[in-house]
């Protein structure tokens, strides 16, 4: 899977987000215990929204960070955006206060300087251009605007590794296999995280990109990382 680029990777992709799509909270609550919930809140609190404002969920999935911006900020205009409609679908619940759209993470389509913030869960490695990507968010962020990205990467050697190995490449695996039948898509995780790039050259793909103040943290043993910048 990793040699996989261009058109075959984001098909390869949508098809495996397709069929996890179910079980894809459950998932991400078992893998990381329950972590990922508290990350999303940090997330949109670094965001900074202030009342009114708009913000972007890109690679939204399910809704998570939409429905925390909202949780925070209730008057912001949120728009969750995706590329795989059953992700969306799963997510979809009666009375969001917020807005879906099928969305290309290379080629938005939204109006430059529409939003004041875009934050992404686990999207940027699953991409396949990513500074495109980053290029794309910074064009719809107005100036100012704020980026938050949350993903897994590479984590560095030390004394965990071994046991940061079994999780990723044993455990995730076999969970997703017991959970929703697809082994594939839960070694797509491993691998994908081990051919992304690191937290350092992200970073340094946001600054290439155009954005600045750029920090980031480590998160879970090294291998989730959050990046921020702004335009």
């Amino acid at each position: 899977m990793t040699q996989l680029s261009g058109p075959e990777k984001a098909r390869y992709v949508q098809d495996i987000f397709t069929r996890i799509a179910p079980r894809y909270d459950l998932m991400n609550r078992l893998m990381t215990g329950g972590q990922d919930v508290r990350w999303r809140k940090e997330v949109i609190r670094r965001a900074g929204l202030q009342p009114n404002a708009s913000l972007l969920d890109l690679g939204s999935g399910t809704g998570d960070l939409a429905r925390e911006a909202l949780a925070q900020q209730p008057t912001a205009r949120v728009t969750a955006a995706d590329f795989t409609l059953e992700m969306m679908r799963a997510g979809r619940k009666p009375g969001d206060a917020f807005g879906w759209s099928s969305a290309d993470a290379l080629s938005l389509p939204f109006q430059s300087a529409s939003f004041d913030a875009v934050v992404s869960g686990f999207l940027m490695r699953n991409v396949v251009d990513s500074l495109q990507a980053l290029r794309e968010q910074l064009r719809v962020l107005k100036p100012g605007g704020r980026i938050v990205i949350l993903d897994t990467t590479r984590p560095k050697r030390n004394l965990l590794s071994p046991f940061i190995w079994i999780h990723l490449h044993v455990i995730i695996p076999t969970l997703g296999t017991l959970l929703s039948g697809q082994r594939d898509a839960y070694t797509y995780l491993p691998d994908s995280t081990e051919a992304f790039l690191s937290a350092e050259e992200l970073a340094a793909r946001m600054a290439a990109a155009g954005f600045r103040e750029i920090g980031y943290k480590r998160l879970m043993f090294g291998t989730i990382a959050m990046h921020w910048g702004q335009k």
